[in-house]
């Protein structure tokens, strides 16, 4: 009995708690009704206030405004010479940019706009019909780098060009133009092929790049990174607010090694004249000068080259394009004869005390080897046929030592390779074997040949690079650098800096009293009254130098060569050669020049070489700013 009793208690225990919890929910659930009725009905209330108190207004905005994705180009780094003078700077550059989607009359926009930029509208259209494939939200652009009068004239008239838009870029600008382009190159808009190459993966269509020099070799610390903003604009293009914006990132300037007043100098130099001299700094391999006659418009480049304009300049019979500094090669005459005498001297196959006779002719076999002078030098030693050139002397010494010798020596200083500047379209020039003639020609060396590549002739090349490098080398006593042309990088804030190291080849082990007896002929080329150099030797700073006179054409046996001289024709005057240093006893700048088609290396070479080193060590004689 109690049991029953006490489970009907606890029966209506557990009834009454159950109807407890029904309450408690019933009173939550109609809680949360209250609060979504009172979401929905605020929800209707603002649909209502847009659509019917404010409908007009967003009518007009979805209908006129739109969100435009403008791309931020990078400023590109800035470049420098050695002293900070800057050569290669930005300037701000205003294209005529159109958006199809927003164009209601796309002919009458684009003729109007042709009208007041002075164009054909031919040359608009045809670019419209290039781009027929690209989306219209697209911007297009239709012209580069406006003039101010175009410039004015169109942003005077904008309110009734909806879709056209005026952007600003930044835009290279050479302010020498013309100087040292050979080195700092140039830039033009990137092609499709680059644009799918992986070098250029980050590139958008219509940006401009280095193609060579500087400018390409060093692309991808000048270029930067591009930035973007996202803007609203009403119906005619006019910038309503900014919604987002994402900062470009300046390209990192460069510190060149080039010496601008001494590139400047050495131009002045080559006026009216096809050739090139380099000046380096022979202790550690940094370039001072770079230049090339005839120079190119860079600026061209930059404002776009015509197809016909573009065949003209690359069809020029003069060539401006090509650098004949490390681009291009030549038979090096007598300024070979160093070489050929440090490397019979190492084999032994002559001394110091050696002597030839020089009758003004070597006979070899039925044929005579002429020597420049006529009437010979007499009995001659290694150094005296260095001060006087004398070819008879290096047509026996080349003999005695052998193509292959000959070749070994030449190539430990640098010559018949590429000196790795790094510039792009360095040529390797030629420093013949027997081997490779074999391979070349099929046919075996011939002793003949030997003769001719003795003093710089038959089948030697080289740059001028090239020979400012191995004979900075031999006024070293054997350190072969490798030339460089940037010596810094810098990020645009200052705080991140870069700095290019001086880097040694290799050392090229050769008796130091060998190096002692060749520098000594090479200054007497100069101090001596015999030399062949002698008319350039300045008082306060002696020079060490070798002339060159590299033959274009054969000269028949017993021709005579001074009459040949005076009624050759330009293209068949000898090549002029000049590589010298200075100080002699310490050099601080090595000079290579060579004139092409110019005559005598003495008289025609030379005087640039002396006027190069006196302007950079003593700091004189300056060209004119412009």
């Amino acid at each position: 009995m109690f049991d029953l009793k006490n489970r009907c208690h606890h029966g209506v225990k557990v009834i009454n708690r159950e109807n407890s919890d029904t309450v408690s929910f019933q009173t939550q659930y109609l809680l949360l009704c209250a609060v979504l009725v009172a979401f929905f009905m605020i929800y209707i209330v603002r649909l209502w206030y847009i659509q019917v108190i404010q409908g007009a207004s967003y009518r007009f905005q979805s209908e006129n405004n739109r969100i435009r994705i403008e791309d931020i180009s990078a400023p590109r780094g800035i470049i420098f010479d050695r002293n900070g003078v800057p050569i290669v700077e930005n300037r701000p550059a205003y294209h005529l940019v159109i958006i199809r989607e927003d164009i209601k009359d796309l002919d009458q926009t684009v003729r109007e706009l042709a009208r007041l930029c002075n164009r054909d509208p031919e040359d608009f259209f045809s670019i419209i019909e290039a781009n027929k494939t690209t989306p219209k939200f697209m911007p297009l652009r239709l012209a580069s780098d406006l003039d101010r009068d175009s410039l004015a004239r169109i942003e005077a008239q904008r309110i009734r060009f909806p879709g056209v838009v005026i952007q600003l870029e930044q835009k290279r600008e050479y302010k020498w133009n013309g100087t040292a382009a050979h080195l700092i190159g140039y830039l033009s808009e990137i092609t499709e092929g680059e644009l799918k190459s992986e070098k250029y993966k980050s590139y958008y269509p219509g940006e401009d790049i280095g193609k060579v020099g500087v400018e390409c070799a060093f692309e991808k610390y000048l270029h930067g990174a591009r930035g973007g903003r996202q803007v609203e604009v009403d119906a005619v293009g006019r910038r309503i607010r900014l919604l987002d914006e994402v900062l470009p990132i300046s390209g990192r300037n460069l510190w060149l090694t080039l010496d601008l007043d001494l590139q400047r100098k050495a131009e002045s130099l080559l006026e009216g004249k096809t050739g090139a001299i380099v000046a380096v700094d022979p202790t550690n391999g940094a370039v001072l000068a770079f230049a090339c006659s005839p120079t190119f418009d860079q600026e061209r480049f930059i404002r776009g080259l015509k197809r016909d304009e573009w065949l003209a300049l690359s069809k020029d019979p003069a060539h401006p394009l090509l650098n004949r500094c490390s681009g291009a090669s030549y038979p090096p005459g007598s300024t070979y004869k160093p070489f050929v005498a440090l490397g019979a001297l190492m084999e032994g196959a002559i001394t110091p005390t050696t002597t030839f006779n020089c009758p003004g002719y070597l006979q070899y076999g039925n044929r005579q080897y002429r020597c420049w002078r006529h009437q010979g030098h007499g009995s001659i030693s290694v150094e005296r046929a260095i001060v006087q050139s004398c070819d008879v002397f290096f047509y026996q010494t080349g003999l005695k030592l052998g193509v292959d010798r000959i070749a070994h020596y030449a190539e430990m200083f640098g010559l018949g390779e590429r000196t790795g500047v790094g510039l792009g379209g360095e040529q390797p020039g030629l420093i013949p074997t027997s081997r490779w003639k074999k391979q070349a020609t099929g046919i075996p060396w011939q002793r003949g040949e030997t003769i001719s590549i003795s003093i710089g002739q038959g089948f030697d090349l080289v740059t001028p690079l090239q020979m400012a490098m191995a004979y900075s080398a031999i006024a070293t006593d054997g350190k072969l650098w490798y030339p460089y042309v940037v010596k810094r990088i810098e990020g645009a804030a200052g705080n991140e800096i870069d700095e290019i190291k001086p880097r040694l080849k290799h050392t090229i082990h050769i008796d130091q009293r060998y190096f002692d007896l060749v520098k000594k002929g090479l200054q007497n080329v100069v101090e001596d009254p015999r030399g062949t150099g002698h008319a350039i030797r300045d008082p306060s700073i002696p020079i060490a130098g070798k002339t060159g006179t590299a033959q274009v054409v054969h000269v028949a046996q017993g021709a005579n060569r001074k009459l040949l001289e005076k009624l050759a024709k330009l293209k068949d005057k000898d090549h002029a050669w000049f590589v010298g240093y200075a100080p002699a006893n310490a050099p601080k700048i090595c000079v290579a020049a060579i004139v092409e088609h110019g005559g005598h290396g003495a008289s025609v070479a030379a005087p640039l070489v002396q006027k190069v080193i006196l302007g950079y060590l003593k700091g004189d004689d300056k060209p004119a700013a412009k």
